[in-house]
């Protein structure tokens, strides 16, 4: 056989297992996994000798040139990353899909927004897309129409928010959305923090002065999202109970009421994020706005909370290890625009991590021993492929898998600085880290997309993903 490009010598790594193989590659696909691949078998090929070649990583909760809602607190916040700088920023980080939010606007056509998301993505994205539905304003056309014909066009998962006065939803109208979800076999995911206790936790904070970033944390406290996350279980057990995803899952209560579903018999998919394992509420308790840096929601918690996360990724509670890409400057555009010491309501929420999710995760993770490669694989690739309807060609090492490859130096010792990361932010919350194993080499459907730290692609090769069949529905007990 012959092949347009060969990777010899390398150790592969699925979620399943690790093994010495060379790879051929045809036609943007894996073609062959072989012991010995003939030498002279690929037009080019590329020695990989005592490198580890990983699935691509996927990206499955990430905020890319998205609006924020009319009437949202920090509305007119721009997010520095659009999907040129977003997607190059998840290709030097070792990720070649990424799945970001197409958010309905109250008052707006989710089809609308799914068309102005396309135009926004189209000629720019580096690497592969797919799109996760935000539903903020469920009217009858929404469900009875809209909802249904994005669903059969490839955009099989959606989102609804429990807090943010712009874009929560009641439980009423989650039970209507979810409802549409299982009749039409999509996956919910949902943000869960109640909205009307960390309302009136902040305004009693505000009223005695305390606006510092820090109170953004001590405003929701984790039984915010501890009673939010029961709620919507009990929401989504009343609609049939679709495949429900909790995403940026943040301490050990809620990962409580997840087990307690799962042992119901919930089809209930749990999501964290690195926030939760390498920031705690003392980085938002920095002199200035410097704690503005970590603000996002739920906030990063205490050291009880990063280790319940870490027991999570290692028994298996978590099944995502997703980023949470909320890429705002720290400027006038970004989280000041409400001015250079804004109250913490008025700053606007998120950090950025696409970049930094797979090397942190890496590094804290395999290399101290805490999980094996193989779940590395699963949490960051695998699972988000199979549940988000991309597999088999996303999210593995397989013939007839798109060739989505990182190539890891797994003993390359990099100590982060926001310029090693090509997004348009300004700071990284992760500045100074010091950690071990780096993709220095990234295929995308077979072609080097990055390659010893420069970019090799062009803006627009990215391709839209239409999404399939969750595996959830297939095989719940999968997810259970």
């Amino acid at each position: 056989m012959s092949f347009d490009l060969v990777l010899r010598g390398g150790t592969v790594a699925t979620a399943a297992e690790v093994f010495a193989a060379d790879i051929g590659i045809t036609d943007g696909r894996i073609a062959a996994l072989a012991e010995r691949i003939a030498p002279g078998a690929g037009a080019r090929e590329m020695d990989v000798t005592g490198r580890l070649i990983l699935p691509g990583g996927i990206d499955a909760h990430v905020h890319i040139d998205q609006a924020q809602s009319p009437g949202a607190a920090a509305a007119g916040a721009a997010m520095a990353d659009g999907f040129r700088t977003g997607t190059t920023s998840a290709a030097f980080g070792g990720t070649t899909t990424t799945i970001s939010f197409a958010v309905q606007h109250r008052g707006t056509s989710l089809r609308d927004a799914v068309a102005d998301y396309h135009r926004r993505a189209e000629g720019n994205a580096v690497v592969d897309y797919a799109f996760h539905l935000t539903v903020t304003d469920p009217t009858q056309a929404v469900l009875g129409q809209e909802l249904p014909a994005l669903i059969a066009a490839g955009c099989r998962s959606l989102k609804v928010y429990m807090t943010y006065e712009a874009m929560r939803l009641g439980d009423r109208e989650i039970l209507e959305v979810m409802a549409v979800a299982r009749a039409h076999r999509a996956v919910v995911l949902v943000h869960a923090e109640n909205h009307e206790v960390l309302t009136w936790l902040a305004e009693r904070l505000e009223a005695r002065g305390e606006t510092r970033p820090v109170h953004h944390a001590r405003s929701r406290p984790l039984f915010v999202e501890r009673e939010a996350t029961h709620r919507a279980l009990t929401l989504s057990e009343a609609a049939g109970a679709p495949p429900t995803v909790i995403v940026h899952v943040s301490g050990a209560e809620p990962i409580e009421e997840i087990r307690r579903a799962r042992a119901r018999g919930l089809t209930v998919v749990a999501e964290t994020c690195p926030q939760y394992l390498f920031l705690s509420e003392g980085d938002l308790d920095l002199p200035d706005m410097e704690g503005a840096k970590a603000m996002c929601s739920p906030p990063p918690r205490d050291a009880a909370s990063q280790a319940a996360c870490w027991r999570g990724l290692e028994d298996g509670t978590f099944d995502l290890f997703n980023s949470d890409h909320a890429p705002y400057r720290m400027d006038g555009e970004g989280k000041l625009r409400a001015g250079p010491n804004p109250p913490f309501r008025r700053v606007a929420n998120g950090i950025p991590g696409l970049a930094t999710r797979l090397p942190l995760l890496f590094s804290e993770g395999v290399v101290t021993g805490r999980i094996p490669l193989t779940r590395f694989v699963a949490l960051t690739a695998t699972n988000n492929a199979r549940l988000y309807g991309l597999a088999p060609r996303k999210g593995t090492v397989a013939v007839g898998a798109d060739a989505d490859l990182a190539v890891w130096d797994p003993e390359r010792r990099v100590t982060v600085t926001n310029a090693l990361l090509h997004h348009a932010v300004d700071y990284t919350p992760y500045e100074g880290m010091r950690i071990t194993g780096w993709p220095e080499t990234v295929l995308s459907r077979g072609e080097v997309v990055v390659a010893d730290g420069v970019l090799h692609a062009r803006p627009g090769r990215g391709r839209f993903l239409e999404q399939t069949l969750s595996s959830a529905y297939a095989e719940a007990g999968r997810w259970i």
